[in-house]
């Protein structure tokens, strides 16, 4: 059974930290090109940072660049997602993403919520 498990939400104050996790089951870890989303109330799913399938190359929103660095241990089945330097508009819930590409199979994992609030 394939599945994507996240972790590491939670509430933390403004400029505060949080590292998210997101272990992966069921399937080949290292094939897959990983990607965090998020989702605040009443807006549209955003793409927040991706890494390819070797971790070689990696990519951001805008808005989180120089704050947030993804990262993958594909001995652990594990992408990470350091938030650093977090903003109340950084409020939403993150979901984990995993693509393989070469069969166009598509796997999403239940969310984890973090809230930035004083």
């Amino acid at each position: 059974q394939v599945q994507l498990v996240e972790s590491g939400g939670g509430l933390v104050q403004p400029g505060g930290s949080l590292r998210l996790s997101c272990v992966a089951s069921g399937f080949t870890f290292r094939t897959l090109d990983m990607t965090w989303y998020r989702q605040a109330p009443g807006k549209e799913r955003e793409l927040v940072a991706l890494i390819t399938s070797t971790g070689l190359r990696t990519n951001y929103a805008n808005f989180v660049k120089g704050r947030f660095t993804i990262s993958r241990d594909n001995t652990k089945n594990t992408v990470y997602l350091q938030m650093n330097s977090l903003k109340p508009e950084d409020t939403a819930m993150y979901y984990c993403n995993g693509v393989r590409w070469a069969s166009l199979n598509i796997y999403w994992g239940q969310g984890t919520q973090v809230t930035v609030s004083s």
